[in-house]
């Protein structure tokens, strides 16, 4: 009977593991993309941030609110107090005392709690951006990392043709080296060609399958989940750059990047003013409300009860603290002073990609025209190579090298793609505008 169990759940978990490996997703870019906001884990976390910034404000603001105590004692005097009178010791005091206590605070004036609340809500401000950087950062690796995949993915074809092609002339070599038309040492080169292009293929096939475990990785997808990524995507080629950009200068402030450094210069700046709020005094009021009861017997029978209740006003004023209040408020210039330096180094390095990324992608289309015609005229000279080398006019050398020019051509015009595309996904996200790539 055990040994039918055991079969049944190892036929469980193969059949469950077998279900989960054949999982396939048709992919586009859109997909990828719409998918990794749903699922990256670093997007979740940048998330939740948020929510616990929410939480953060509502702490802060309790302290601006009624600070409700209640306390309760109870006390046994196992040996009672004892006083000297007149010759006689006499115990004095109950032997049991409880009471119930509340205690009421409430802040009237604290600059520093107004100011606090205040940061709190910035903080949620800056939680906020960072959610916002992160999901474009996320959009940026999984683009990159999708045109990566496709671009290899093209090369793989291209090795695949490239294969059939050279086998289909190691047959004829091979039909002629039998006839005693060819060399020996011909019949070798074919297949040592043959066998380079099969080492390639494999080292390109596993090269594509880490990129796409990064692709998921980045999406937040299952590893053994098996991605289609259609072929279509790459000829979707702007031919005006223009197109890309919205105008010719870039507007900083529109960028993630620089909001969040903005806000962090306004939670500097209420740093200081928290600070400063130390120079100022504070007014609190304060109540209290207790019931007390005395008695020597434990049920509290003829025990005597009385209640007492007290209301008032505490005044804090501050009068000399060494100095540590003024050194923190010029360490609060000092770090929002840094700040500033910080925007205009982000500001010069915002448009330094921004230009250099209108660069790259002019001569990515150029170079895309280039290699276009450069495939174009590879396959005519190996077409006519090929036909050459049938009738007998042009060697086997002229044939390998015209196959492997053609391969190399077809690579380039891959690469040339694949840089088009990493070039417009910077040129985008410069332009602040990444998350068009969602639509």
């Amino acid at each position: 009977m055990r040994a039918i169990k055991m079969a049944l759940l190892a036929f469980t978990v193969l059949f469950s593991t077998g279900l989960a490996e054949a999982q396939t997703v048709q992919l586009s870019l859109k997909d990828a993309l719409n998918y990794a906001l749903q699922n990256n884990e670093t997007i979740k976390k940048a998330r939740l941030d948020i929510e616990g910034g929410r939480y953060k404000t509502q702490e802060v603001r309790a302290s601006a609110l009624p600070q409700v105590t209640g306390t309760g004692t109870f006390s046994d005097q196992i040996i009672k107090q004892q006083l000297y009178f007149n010759g006689q010791v006499i115990p004095i005091g109950t032997t049991y005392n409880a009471s119930a206590q509340a205690q009421l605070n409430q802040q009237l004036f604290n600059q520093q709690v107004f100011t606090g609340l205040k940061a709190a809500k910035a903080s949620e401000d800056y939680y906020s951006l960072n959610a916002e950087l992160t999901e474009e950062n996320t959009i940026e690796q999984v683009a990159t990392n999708y045109y990566q995949v496709l671009v290899n993915r093209q090369k793989l074809g291209v090795i695949d043709t490239n294969i059939k092609n050279i086998k289909r002339i190691e047959q004829v070599v091979n039909t002629q080296y039998k006839n005693g038309l060819a060399k020996k040492i011909d019949l070798d080169r074919v297949k040592v060609n043959i066998t380079n292009l099969e080492n390639q293929r494999e080292q390109l096939v596993n090269a594509i399958t880490q990129q796409e475990n990064l692709l998921k990785y980045y999406m937040g997808m299952p590893v053994n989940t098996v991605v289609v990524i259609p072929d279509a995507v790459l000829t979707n080629i702007h031919p005006n750059v223009q197109d890309l950009m919205p105008s010719d200068s870039l507007n900083v402030n529109k960028r993630t990047e620089f909001q969040i450094v903005k806000t962090q210069e306004n939670l500097l700046a209420l740093q200081k003013k928290a600070y400063q709020a130390e120079y100022y005094p504070s007014l609190s009021l304060s109540s209290s409300y207790s019931y007390n009861g005395l008695s020597d017997q434990l049920n509290f029978k003829n025990s005597q009860k009385y209640d007492m209740a007290s209301i008032g006003l505490t005044l804090r004023i501050p009068i000399f603290d060494g100095f540590a209040t003024r050194s923190r408020v010029r360490q609060a210039n000092v770090d929002l002073l840094q700040n500033r330096e910080d925007q205009r180094n982000l500001s010069n390095s915002l448009n330094l990609a921004y230009e250099n990324a209108k660069i790259q992608i002019r001569n990515s289309l150029n170079t895309i025209q280039s290699q276009t015609e450069n495939v174009r005229l590879a396959e005519e000279v190996y077409e006519s190579t090929q036909n050459n080398y049938k009738n007998g006019l042009a060697g086997l050398t002229d044939l390998l090298d015209a196959e492997n020019a053609l391969t190399e051509a077809q690579n380039s015009h891959s690469q040339a793609l694949l840089n088009y595309k990493l070039a417009e996904i910077q040129l985008i996200k410069s332009n602040g505008n990444i998350k068009s790539l969602l639509n």
